[in-house]
């Protein structure tokens, strides 16, 4: 995760911050989140059903997808020096776009959208978190992710 100093956060706002890694979405994933969530909809877990919708096979849980975002973000997300601690502070609004089909790879595309001191100390990230599909022109989701962190 890069830091710079407090003062320099607002110079990043509606700027890049770049990319995370492919990581692959297979139905191991998939089912892991299903059980974790109950979520066992025949579109996420039941490939031969699937198979036979206009997806062709499974698809990811629109909410497994955006779950990634603090685990994808983490090497991207500017952060102010001295940090103690990140929460995840919520989002303020989510856009499911297309569908990731299982198997595909996804990678965050992060812009950073508001930096905002709620309180001394305390500094509130609003980011712009993207899901690229590889090999797709439309992306999985645009969100924005809101981090509070604590100097």
């Amino acid at each position: 995760m890069p830091l710079v100093p407090v003062t320099a956060l607002t110079q990043y706002i509606g700027k890049s911050l770049g990319h995370s890694a492919w990581l692959t979405i297979d139905q191991q994933r998939i089912d892991r989140f299903a059980e974790a969530t109950g979520d066992h909809q025949f579109i996420h877990v039941d490939p031969q059903r699937a198979a036979q919708t206009v997806f062709g096979c499974t698809i990811a849980h629109g909410f497994l997808t955006l779950s990634l975002i603090p685990a994808l973000i983490e090497d991207i997300l500017v952060l102010p020096q001295g940090l103690k601690m990140v929460v995840n502070y919520g989002l303020d609004s989510v856009r499911f776009i297309q569908p990731v089909k299982v198997d595909s790879q996804v990678r965050l595309h992060v812009e950073l959208a508001d930096v905002q001191q709620k309180r001394p100390g305390q500094w509130l990230l609003k980011a712009i978190a993207t899901l690229e599909i590889k090999d797709e022109d439309k992306p999985a989701y645009r969100a924005e992710s809101l981090s509070l962190c604590f100097v």
